[in-house]
């Protein structure tokens, strides 16, 4: 078995966790009171643990290697599962877990995407041909986000222990793929300790000032959670009292079927990329617009086939956002801030799980002049700026002419 795909399956082990809370926010607000605003800042607060984790478990594996930042990332997203299942009534325990599983997926994401990204290459992987790493980094992420939420979903609905099944299922896959990690060789050897600069040097990541980070990935960042978030938090929120009395059970299946599509549209994302323009950010942003198009019109009308139809398009935009932008990260980064500059784009990326919340919040404090369906309209013509932004710099500052 090549050692990739033992990353891989950690990746997907955290990232697992890090959505298997999403469908349960109907189950949540319906059966123990938390309220929409309350319920959509669960979703954010992990946030406050991805980007940490993100920001300096990149550049410390950078200096330090992979392994040591890597190993803890399943044990800590398990904790993250364990004080969730014991915490349903309790708003801080909650928060407390999401902060958790949002250590070990943004260890995972930032970490274990560099790692596997090393190892799609020889010597580990002669086969791998280039972008390989991105898009196996991409794909694995989105199959733990969509089966965690999917599983979540179906047991909180008809399982007993609605509030804590799902969360033991993911101690046991977290905890086995730890132990499978252990046996992963290091990609990258640890910086002698008589070379090492002070870490507040290494915390750096000097390509993130180029300027194709800011014109082209930078834009449609944001996108790919909010995208997702838009899909599968506030939809099916939308949708609780129109879902046939199964509002967990609907919300997991937006989960799914936004996930399964982000995941089935990265491999043509590959095909699209390219290292000539920003051909793939493109039609990732274009196909956004129309996703928030469809969802206004969702949001209005409230039916199953616009709201399935609504986290088709969102999902694909997702998927199609992510892997360009990984892919746009590898060829603009140096050996020596690859993680560091992975770490960057998913800290914009997650920025996009406040737009549920920030939602929320708008129709709550001015119902009158806020609507979801307005928002939803508000965020296309976002969505055609951004895509205005980055075809006017496509083929400006290009790696090879930087």
């Amino acid at each position: 078995m090549p050692p990739w795909t033992l990353v891989a399956a950690a990746m997907f082990a955290v990232a697992w966790g890090g959505n298997e809370f999403t469908p349960l926010l109907v189950m949540y607000r319906l059966d123990h009171g938390y309220s929409p605003v309350v319920v959509d800042s669960f979703l954010f607060a992990y946030v406050f643990g991805i980007v940490p984790a993100m920001l300096v478990g990149g550049p410390l594996s950078d200096r330090l290697g992979r392994r040591p930042l890597m190993l803890p990332a399943p044990f800590v997203a398990a904790a993250g599962s364990l004080v969730l299942a014991v915490g349903a009534d309790s708003a801080a325990l909650l928060i407390a877990g999401r902060v958790l599983s949002g250590v070990g997926l943004g260890l995972g994401m930032a970490v274990g995407g560099s790692w596997l990204k090393e190892l799609s290459a020889p010597p580990w992987d002669v086969k791998a041909r280039s972008g390989s790493g991105a898009r196996r980094a991409a794909m694995s992420l989105t199959a733990g986000f969509a089966i965690g939420a999917g599983l979540a979903g179906v047991l909180a609905q008809w399982a007993p222990w609605p509030s804590a099944l799902a969360y033991a299922l993911h101690i046991l896959l977290a905890v086995g793929a730890g132990v499978a990690l252990l046996a992963v060789p290091e990609s990258r050897a640890a910086t002698p300790a008589d070379q090492r600069v002070a870490l507040i040097e290494d915390l750096k990541i000097p390509a993130a000032s180029h300027r194709r980070f800011w014109f082209v990935i930078a834009p449609v960042a944001p996108w790919v959670f909010g995208a997702a978030s838009c899909a599968y938090a506030v939809m099916p929120s939308l949708m609780a009292d129109h879902s046939g009395g199964r509002p967990v059970a609907f919300s997991s299946l937006l989960c799914v079927v936004a996930l399964a599509c982000g995941f089935g549209v990265q491999a043509l994302g590959r095909r699209l990329d390219t290292p000539r323009s920003a051909r793939a950010v493109l039609v990732a942003l274009a196909i956004l617009v129309v996703g928030m198009v469809i969802g206004a019109a969702a949001a209005d009308r409230l039916t199953v086939p616009l709201a399935l139809l609504a986290a088709v398009v969102l999902g694909g935009g997702y998927g199609m956002a992510l892997v360009s932008g990984l892919q746009e990260i590898q060829r603009i980064a140096g050996p020596d801030d690859l993680a560091g500059l992975t770490a960057v784009f998913y800290s914009l990326t997650y920025i996009g799980f406040a737009v549920p919340a920030a939602m929320a919040i708008a129709v709550q404090q001015w119902p009158g002049v806020f609507g979801y369906p307005v928002i939803f309209l508000f965020g296309a013509v976002v969505a055609a700026a951004s895509l205005a932004l980055v075809a006017v710099k496509s083929r400006s500052h290009l790696p090879e002419c930087a």
